[in-house]
C-alpha cells in the first residue's frame, strides 16, 4: 500500500513528507537523493534483466516465429510416425534429442537433469545410446551452425543406425587401418 501526499523542503535543509492522514516524516536531502538514485538503479537493472541485456538481438518476426513452431511439430509428428514404442511419443522425442544435443556439447551436468526426465516419462534410455553413437560416429560439426547440429541429430534420432557420412568414413578408415599392423 502506497501513501500519497507532500513533500516540502523546509530552510533548515531537510525534506518533510505530510501524508494525506496528516503524518509527518522527515529526512535530510542526502537521504533523499540516496534513496531516489537506489531505486532509480533497482528500476534500470531490472527493466535491462527483463530486456535481455543491451546486447540482446531484436526477436524474430511472428512469421518466422509461426514457422519455426510449425516445423518443430512436423518432426516430433515424423518421429512419432517412424519410431514405434516409447521412442516415438512426444516427450521423449522432446527429451531425448535434447539430451543428445547436451552431451554433444559436453554440457553434461544439464544432459543428465534433462536425461533423468526422459527416463521418469518411462522413455528408453537406450535409444539415447543409439542415436548418441550415431551422432559420433557422423563425425564434426560445424559450432557456428546449430541447424546442422539439431538436423543430424533429429537423423540419428529417426535412424540410429545411419551409415557414418562420407568425410567421417575416410577419417575413421586409415585409423583401423593402423592400429591393425604388428610392430617390430
Amino acid at each position: 500500500m502506497t501513501q500519497s501526499g507532500r513533500m516540502r523542503a523546509t530552510a533548515s535543509g531537510r525534506v518533510v513528507f505530510i501524508t494525506t492522514d496528516g503524518a509527518v516524516a522527515s529526512m535530510s536531502w542526502r537521504k533523499v537523493c540516496a534513496a531516489f538514485c537506489v531505486a532509480s538503479m533497482l528500476t534500470g537493472s531490472a527493466a535491462l534483466a527483463q530486456s535481455g541485456g543491451p546486447g540482446k538481438a531484436e526477436s524474430k518476426p511472428p512469421a518466422e516465429a509461426a514457422k519455426e513452431g510449425q516445423k518443430k511439430i512436423d518432426e516430433i509428428a515424423d518421429a512419432a510416425r517412424v519410431l514405434t514404442g516409447p521412442a516415438g511419443n512426444p516427450e521423449c522425442v522432446w527429451l531425448g534429442r535434447r539430451v543428445v544435443s547436451l552431451l554433444w556439447r559436453d554440457d553434461l551436468d544439464t544432459a543428465f537433469r534433462h536425461l533423468d526426465l526422459y527416463e521418469r516419462f518411462g522413455c528408453p534410455s537406450a535409444h539415447i545410446q543409439a542415436a548418441f553413437r550415431c551422432l559420433v560416429r557422423q563425425g564434426d560439426i560445424d559450432p557456428k551452425s546449430p541447424d546442422t547440429l539439431n538436423g543430424r541429430v533429429h537423423a540419428c534420432w529417426l535412424d540410429p543406425g545411419l551409415p557414418p557420412t562420407p568425410a567421417a568414413a575416410t577419417m575413421a578408415a586409415p585409423a583401423t587401418a593402423t592400429s591393425g599392423t604388428a610392430r617390430p
